[in-house]
């Protein structure tokens, strides 16, 4: 699966949700995955469920806390008013 991603894909972890980042590099056994208001994480593509149509799924069962975390705060900063 890991073949179909490219760099500048959007990352999820639900389909239809918001993208919470963006995929920085595609390496040999994981992604490098910039998180808004973050910075960039290493992801292992055995967390990866789904990747098609630009857009990264992950698995947030096989994530580290801190990603998580991350990724809660992710959209923390903007405006509630702006969808």
């Amino acid at each position: 699966m890991h073949e179909k991603i490219r760099e500048g894909f959007d990352v999820f972890l639900h389909d239809g949700e918001k993208s919470f980042g963006a995929v920085r590099q595609v390496r040999k056994t994981e992604l490098v995955v910039y998180i808004e208001n973050a910075g960039d994480f290493e992801i292992p593509f055995s967390a990866v469920k789904d990747a098609e149509a630009g857009k990264v799924i992950l698995d947030s069962h096989l994530l580290d806390p801190k990603l998580k975390e991350a990724i809660r705060r992710a959209h923390r900063g903007e405006d509630p008013r702006i969808l």
